[in-house]
């Protein structure tokens, strides 16, 4: 079994990354720079930011945190996003997710321009992924398209078998595989007979969010598995693989921790970069 080390491929990435970025610095006179807003203090979110603050010091992409309160009204918060748009200086912008439920998540996020949408979440961006144009690709898929790549895994003929339909996760991945020729099946709670289909499949994606719920002998041997999923149990983070049954059969494996979470952060300080280099050329 080969591991599809995400955070040696990150890093990798990063690091030219980096590189790029001091150059294009000295061309276009500023850095690229990344609003991230929080709200709450949600322990997981408070976690993420706080990696994603450090990875982008790392490259050399300036970000600004907005901490905002809990209760925050949705006119405020509105009125921040706005703003953010109309600064020049900001080249992308991340609202943390989840949000209180007070609050209008739908609404929010395509308020932030599509042009300066750093997580790939606005509904002209997802619109132009879906119809095969440029766009912003969701952090997480457009993370895992790279790590498939960095492995030469050829996904063109694969079965994908795709747990779970979200739209930051399971539909765009699901657009990105089939148009690397993949035939696709997305699986999600409805789906009467799970085992069923990811025993046929060449590679499996689990982006459910239910701990250890794909296990030996859910996977045909040979198959490329790639685990999305984060779950805390017993103060461990397990992904929804069942990671030590799934070894013993699976060809190719992601980790948890140390996988796609990664690849998720540098697909968003690329996605930050590529914004910028819209702005300042």
């Amino acid at each position: 079994m080969i591991l599809l080390d995400g955070a040696k491929v990150a890093n990798e990435r990063n690091l030219r990354l980096k590189e790029q970025i001091e150059k294009d610095i000295i061309t276009y006179k500023r850095a690229p720079c990344l609003a991230i807003i929080l709200v709450g203090e949600n322990p997981a979110s408070m976690s993420y930011v706080k990696g994603k603050g450090k990875a982008c010091k790392l490259v050399g992409i300036t970000h600004e945190l907005y901490r905002l309160d809990e209760s925050i009204s949705e006119e405020e918060l509105s009125t921040l996003i706005i703003r953010l748009n109309q600064e020049d200086h900001v080249d992308g912008i991340l609202l943390q997710l989840p949000i209180p439920k007070h609050l209008n998540e739908t609404m929010l996020i395509d308020l932030i321009s599509k042009d300066k949408d750093a997580d790939g979440f606005h509904v002209i961006n997802q619109g132009y992924l879906y119809q095969k144009k440029p766009t912003v690709y969701p952090a997480t898929p457009k993370g895992i398209m790279t790590l498939l790549k960095a492995y030469d895994i050829n996904i063109s003929g694969m079965d994908a078998v795709i747990i779970g339909r979200s739209n930051i996760v399971g539909f765009p991945i699901a657009r990105l595989l089939m148009d690397a020729g993949a035939t696709i099946t997305v699986c999600h709670r409805q789906t009467k007979d799970l085992a069923a289909h990811t025993k046929r499949a060449d590679l499996i994606i689990a982006s459910a969010g239910r701990a250890e719920l794909v296990t030996k002998d859910m996977v045909k041997s040979g198959a490329v598995v790639v685990d999305v999923g984060v779950n805390r149990v017993d103060g461990k983070l397990v992904g929804d693989v069942h990671f030590e049954g799934v070894r013993q059969v699976a060809a190719y494996l992601s980790p948890v921790p140390r996988g796609v979470g990664p690849m998720t952060i540098n697909g968003l300080l690329e996605n930050t970069y590529e914004l910028y280099l819209k702005h300042v050329k």
